[in-house]
């Protein structure tokens, strides 16, 4: 299934397309704003679990409740002014994703009306919750241990490519949210582990081509993509393996894309726990204040053995016994 074209459109700001008997329909019937940094063509699976988590609880989108949708294109500028239409809307909670942007924009339009979110920092740090056990205020949802995950992946990719003594992390610069937490990851489980992390930053997608040459001149024998490259898988491995670089993901979509490896949280049990939990027990009532922030305790390493053949790379068993999905 796929996301209807009616719902890109509100999406986007089209709401007052809408005709009067749907409009005056949906003022009847709770409704949920769903806020995203980027694109909706990337968060069609997503979306599409998250809408099954609500109807296991009894929510039907178009039946009984209603969705907003508003996203960003990318453009973080955009976000206060969309976390404010949607407050403005009145909407019965605020869904954010992927990136703490979206958690903050609607933390700081509202205080009152309940917010989940899901992203890879920590929300107690960044001030969204006073603690994982005790939210407290209107926020609560589930931190994806994006930062701790990179010592993970950084000992799989030497399991895969053992002889590696310098790693490159591609990342956003010092502006991009996550930079600071996730550069200081990475440089100590480099350290941990023996091996020299070369920190190249990308100011956007149009840098990845000269980030990766110079990762190469500067001596990478592998590399590790942080959150920032999320959004452009079709930009991304095509230089990967045009380098000959081989790559850990932050996504399962890159290594099904084609990309050598991927270990990550399990995106999809996420996002049904946001609708089936957190979103239906608001919705009947209870308060994101009594909803402790959860963390994964499921975790997807992806392989792709055509990927490895090109970089001629063995999968050692060791690692092969851990994934969860081979790709021929």
């Amino acid at each position: 299934m796929s996301l209807r074209r009616r719902e890109f459109i509100v999406g986007l700001g089209g709401a007052a397309a809408w005709p009067l008997a749907a409009r005056a329909q949906q003022n009847a019937l709770p409704v949920i704003g769903f806020l995203d940094l980027f694109d909706p063509r990337p968060k069609a699976a997503f979306v599409e679990v998250f809408r099954a988590g609500l109807a296991e609880q009894g929510f039907v989108e178009g039946r009984n409740l209603f969705i907003e949708y508003r996203w960003a294109g990318g453009n973080s500028r955009l976000l206060p002014e969309l976390a404010t239409d949607l407050v403005r809307r009145r909407v019965s909670v605020i869904v954010t994703t992927a990136y703490v942007g979206p958690a903050l924009a609607a933390k700081a339009a509202t205080s009152t009306i309940p917010i989940v979110f899901l992203f890879g920092g920590d929300p107690v740090t960044l001030g969204l919750v006073a603690s994982l056990n005790r939210p407290g205020g209107n926020v609560t949802g589930i931190n994806t241990l994006s930062s701790e995950l990179l010592g993970k992946r950084l000992d799989l990719l030497l399991k895969l490519v053992p002889q590696a003594r310098k790693i490159g992390f591609l990342s956003g610069t010092r502006n991009y949210l996550a930079y600071e937490e996730q550069t200081t990851a990475m440089s100590a489980a480099g350290h941990a582990l023996g091996v020299e992390i070369m920190i190249v930053e990308c100011r956007d997608d149009r840098d990845y081509e000269a980030a990766l040459a110079k990762m190469v001149e500067g001596g990478a024998d592998a590399m590790i993509l942080g959150s920032f490259a999320l959004p452009n898988i079709e930009k991304v491995l095509p230089l990967a393996a045009s380098y000959k670089l081989p790559a850990i993901y932050p996504s399962t979509g890159f290594a099904r894309a084609g990309g050598l490896m991927s270990y990550d949280t399990d995106a999809n049990a996420m996002a049904r726990r946001i609708g089936s939990y957190y979103v239906a027990r608001i919705l009947k009532g209870e308060k994101p204040a009594d909803l402790p922030v959860e963390q994964p305790t499921k975790f997807e390493l992806v392989i792709n053995l055509k990927a490895a053949k090109a970089l001629n790379l063995e999968i050692p068993r060791v690692v092969r016994a851990l994934a969860e999905e081979v790709i021929e």
